[in-house]
């Protein structure tokens, strides 16, 4: 296991009190989740389980999205806002900009599921499809041609600090547990949500280790913490996996940082595994989540062992699921 040096956190990481604003920003758009205990049945004890499913759009990424919009100046944000995203972060984007009232130009990979896709443009946003490898290089170019503001998925300040106030959160509602919790898994893709919440963990709760959990089929974070800097997959191995928004092949720059300090581990899971827990949490815990918020939960059911022991908790990061895979899981 990787040990984070938390004493060489250096001041450009995003801070507890860039994350505290950040919650002050988004309190009237995104749901403060709670902490749900472990649902009944074998494997589940010690799991407490983060349901950002329970967003207005549905996945974690309206926090972030709606801190970076918001903190722009007026005069910028009344240009409009462009981003690229295989499909949560498009709608978190999309609902941002119709709640303030601009334009949104989302740049969306072809493979994206249909159901995100649709969700986005219900929402008012332009939606352009292009090949995987042209998401970032089109949104940047809309961006430069436009004059609106790029809003990254990941790679962002104000994004990585919405993100964080999900770990403040879980800082906050650690007390009052039975089980006293001595790590918190994430799903990890292009590093956001990971490092916002490692922030916030190292800054509140400093002896609970994060860890990062993704898909073998797109495991670029383990294999960039193995080799002690980024790597990247190609668009036509990360594309395999069933977790469709795990499939970033390069871990932001921004979060690599908050990553190799203060994250302490990733783990891989299967398809197999991915989907076995995307169904128990339907039928276990009456939690539909996708397959890219299942993967912390497939950590914890099929690779306790690499995991510190004590209690856990698994942060959901969505539940924007194909209703057909659904359908597969828990007939």
């Amino acid at each position: 296991m990787h040990t984070p040096d938390s004493a060489a956190t250096p001041a450009d990481l995003v801070s507890i009190d860039e994350i505290r604003a950040a919650a002050t920003r988004i309190a009237p758009y995104a749901t403060r989740t709670p902490l749900l205990a472990p649902p009944l049945g074998d494997g589940w004890a010690g799991l407490y389980l983060k349901p950002e499913m329970l967003q207005p759009i549905g996945a974690f990424k309206i926090r972030g999205a709606v801190s970076a919009i918001a903190a722009l100046d007026p005069e910028v944000r009344r240009r409009g806002v462009a981003t690229h995203s295989s499909g949560n972060h498009a709608q978190a984007v999309a609902f941002a900009a119709r709640a303030f009232g601009i334009a949104a130009h989302i740049v969306i990979p072809d493979v994206a599921p249909e159901r995100k896709v649709a969700a986005t443009r219900a929402l008012g946003a332009e939606v352009e499809l292009v090949p995987m490898a042209e998401r970032v290089s089109r949104a940047e170019q809309v961006a430069a041609t436009t004059g609106m503001t790029l809003i990254p998925p990941f790679d962002h300040r104000d994004v990585i600090a919405g993100q964080g106030t999900i770990g403040l959160e879980i800082a906050e509602d650690l007390g009052p547990l039975p089980v006293p919790v001595t790590t918190v898994l994430v799903p990890v893709s292009g590093g956001g949500l990971i490092s916002g919440i490692a922030a916030a963990i190292a800054a509140l709760a400093p002896g609970v280790a994060v860890i990062g959990v993704e898909p073998e089929l797109a495991g670029d974070a383990a294999a960039s913490l193995r080799a002690g800097h980024r790597i990247a997959w190609d668009a036509a191995q990360t594309v395999r996996t069933c977790a469709d928004g795990l499939r970033v092949p390069e871990i932001g720059a921004l979060p690599w940082e908050h990553i190799r300090r203060q994250v302490a581990d990733v783990v891989t899971v299967t398809e197999d595994e991915i989907l076995a827990a995307t169904r128990r949490l339907a039928l276990d815990a009456r939690l539909v989540t996708e397959p890219s918020g299942a993967v912390p939960v497939a950590a914890h059911l099929f690779h306790a062992g690499r995991l510190p022991a004590g209690g856990r908790v698994a942060v959901l990061s969505g539940g924007n699921i194909d209703p057909a895979l659904l359908a597969t899981l828990v007939q």
